[in-house]
């Protein structure tokens, strides 16, 4: 009888906590070892995150795995992520399995779910594996979390039912790397602290060598082996971030100084999404993007005001109104502002946004702001799609990706903003000051982006060349991990399955 097929090499990257920098380092993995001529595949159990992505087979997937697939040299598939969570309120989330919408849950309904997904997340990391030469695993949160242990499939529950090592990855910019990294291991049962290989030491700044006796310290009481001491990434800004913990205002850069910069206004609204909507403008050097926080106005100097997208349109639209933010755009309006909404948020400019079905929430319509003349009903089934066509003014090319529930009509859609593959998809107010559409990932577009902005100020901007900045921020991240993390030795652990 011929024996089953040996399973692909595999690391897991776990951390002491969320946001201590996994997704990058997976990312970067993922590059750097492609690079070296390896099929890598990259993979994370469970995602939660409202920042999500349209794989090639119109399936939605964590936005960070679409970024470490495309590290990869890989078209993204919803294998790399079978569980997502995307928050829709204080208490539940939508679950969404190998890309489709299963339901909602809160904490507790979807930790008893969770035994009834393992073979599903299993099932997805076998078909993952398939003529890969390596897979490259991502954790969730921190397996340390004892009271989420039972049935975890973020974590080591399934480092230990897929058999795959860990790297144990620890935040030193945040302080107490040391004690987070010993402590995780003193709740960690043995089995789990054996299949831990070593750890990682992420965002350094300062002399390397300060950190030795912290290094040692660290093996002594956990056995770990020191498997390298990243420094911080400067560029890490400029890739899509997983979620919007570590989301923040750009810095104030010369531009701004002398007062020409494009300011560029986004109220940070509770159910904020697909934020890597926002990180072509913040990446340009003549523009500031304003993320404003709740309990502060609106900018009254702001070139543009930007609605981005929401998974939960209403809920988002009535703390637009409970902040005063309603009222700010309606000035910026009136002295001659911009305002672009983007999927949940051009749904917001329209008259009204109406659940009959409670697909979002409870069931009922919320007031929109007015701006266009436009009104939404959600209802159907959810558009998922990738596609690309042209702006209406100007011609220039636009791609990306619908993700919405609802159909929006009015009579400004008469004035479209975009022609896509599908059709016309948008609104432009008579004026042409506002306007909103669908598609996700509209100010990737280089042209698009530089007529936009060009329109704004009447002037030339600087410009960028997008995509092009993300793949040399990703080669340079490679050669930042090549240079701060033994490659062979990972690799070696990841082969020892």
């Amino acid at each position: 009888m011929a024996s089953a097929p040996r399973p692909p090499p595999a690391l897991m990257v776990q951390g002491t906590g969320s946001n201590v920098g996994k997704s990058l380092l997976v990312a970067g993995l993922c590059r750097a070892y492609a690079a070296r001529g390896l099929r890598v595949r990259p993979f994370k159990p469970q995602n939660m995150s409202n920042n999500a992505a349209v794989a090639g087979d119109g399936r939605e997937i964590g936005r960070a795995q679409a970024l470490q697939a495309r590290a990869a040299g890989i078209e993204p598939h919803v294998d790399m992520n079978p569980v997502l969570l995307k928050p829709e309120s204080e208490h539940g989330a939508q679950v969404v399995v190998q890309g489709a919408v299963a339901g909602t849950a809160d904490a507790r309904g979807y930790h008893a779910l969770k035994a009834g997904l393992m073979p599903r997340v299993l099932e997805s990391f076998e078909r993952l594996g398939r003529g890969a030469d390596l897979i490259l695993v991502e954790g969730a949160g921190s397996p340390a979390e004892v009271n989420l242990r039972e049935n975890d499939i973020a974590n080591m529950g399934f480092a230990l039912a897929a058999g795959v090592p860990v790297a144990l990855v620890g935040d030193v910019d945040r302080g107490g790397v040391i004690a987070s990294l010993v402590g995780t291991w003193a709740l960690l049962p043995p089995p789990e602290r054996a299949l831990t290989r070593g750890f990682v030491i992420n965002k350094f700044r300062g002399d390397a060598t300060l950190f030795d006796d912290a290094n040692a310290v660290i093996e002594e009481k956990t056995g770990w082996a020191a498997l390298g001491l990243v420094p911080w990434f400067e560029g890490a800004r400029l890739l899509p971030a997983e979620d919007s913990v570590g989301l923040d205002s750009t810095p104030v850069g010369p531009a701004a100084s002398t007062g020409r910069a494009i300011r560029i206004a986004v109220p940070r609204l509770p159910r904020i999404s697909n934020t890597d909507d926002l990180d072509p403008l913040r990446a340009e050097p003549d523009t500031v993007l304003d993320l404003v926080p709740p309990g502060r106005a609106l900018p009254g100097d702001a070139d543009l005001v930007l609605l981005p997208g929401s998974k939960a349109t209403r809920a988002d639209l009535e703390a637009l109104h409970a902040q005063g933010w309603a009222l700010d755009i309606a000035a910026h309006v009136r002295r001659g502002g911009w305002v672009v909404g983007l999927c949940g948020g051009y749904q917001m400019l329209g008259r009204r946004v109406a659940d009959p079905a409670g697909i979002e929430g409870a069931p009922g319509e919320t007031p929109g702001l007015g701006l266009l003349d436009v009104e939404t009903v959600m209802g159907g089934d959810k558009r998922l799609v990738r596609t690309q066509g042209h702006a209406c003014d100007g011609g220039e090319a636009v791609a990306g990706y619908e993700m919405h529930m609802g159909r929006t009509t009015g009579s400004d859609t008469a004035r479209p903003l975009l022609t896509l593959e599908s059709g016309p998809d948008g609104a432009c107010a008579q004026g042409g000051r506002v306007m909103g559409c669908y598609l996700h990932g509209l100010f990737a577009a280089d042209g698009f982006r530089r007529a936009f902005l060009g329109r704004l100020r009447r002037r030339e901007t600087a410009g960028i060349a997008y995509d092009a900045l993300v793949e040399e921020t990703l080669d340079a991240l490679a050669a930042h991990l090549e240079a701060h993390l033994d490659l062979d030795r990972l690799q070696e652990v990841a082969r020892a399955r």
